[in-house]
């Protein structure tokens, strides 16, 4: 059963996911929250696999919820629009995706499923957009990341996933099998300590391994 928390300050969209996702085989809404600070202590009392986070809310915004997040419940980040100026920093903070709030029925629920399976929510063209768009803002790469586990070979996939290829396509590159590139993608997320593709992203850009417009 894949338990579930709504974060959003509008009871009328609470009201809509909740519905939608309660009916699913497989899923239950174990709480509502109309502020970050709330969902941080449902996500405590609860133990969700999955929160939908809203990131405009009033008191503490779920941007600071996400940041502040225990390891454990994935975060699927709502935005009003598909690029949405925080969507870059949820990312950075441990979101796990993200989805605008009038997203087809059918794609919330895949989403939740997705998401709780331990992958990221984030497809290889929104992954550019959000580098082109807003990684090209940003001042120089902090460098906080340290790179030295992980192989040449792993490093070039790992630049790859931040660019936003997709395991096929970094199998075309590097002329490897798609399982193959798979299996790089995995050792480097583990060596990283990364909880999923979007992290990877994030962390090849923080790296300087890659910059925007990079190829």
């Amino acid at each position: 059963m894949i338990k579930i928390v709504l974060a959003d300050d509008q009871a009328l969209v609470r009201a809509g996911f909740r519905a939608l996702l309660d009916a699913q085989p497989g899923m239950t809404v174990v709480g509502e929250a109309g502020d970050g600070a709330q969902a941080l202590r449902l996500a405590a009392e609860t133990r969700p696999d999955v929160i939908l986070m809203d990131i405009r809310m009033p008191g503490m915004d779920g941007l600071t919820a996400t940041r502040e997040m225990p390891p454990g419940p994935k975060i699927i980040i709502l935005t009003t629009f598909e690029l949405d100026e925080y969507v870059f920093e949820a990312l950075r903070n441990g979101a796990s995706g993200f989805l605008v709030k009038d997203t087809e029925p059918a794609e919330l629920i895949q989403a939740v499923r997705v998401v709780a399976a331990g992958d990221a929510l984030l497809s290889p063209g929104v992954t550019r957009r959000l580098i082109a768009e807003y990684a090209s803002r940003a001042k120089e790469p902090r460098r906080t990341r340290e790179l030295g586990p992980l192989t040449e070979r792993e490093r070039e996939v790992l630049a790859l996933v931040g660019t936003g290829m997709t395991n096929d396509e970094i199998a075309d590159t590097l002329f490897m099998s798609p399982a193959t590139a798979k299996t790089h993608v995995s050792r480097a997320m583990m060596k990283l300590h990364a909880r999923d593709r979007a992290q990877l992203v994030v962390i090849a850009y923080e790296s300087g391994l890659v910059r925007p417009g990079w190829a």
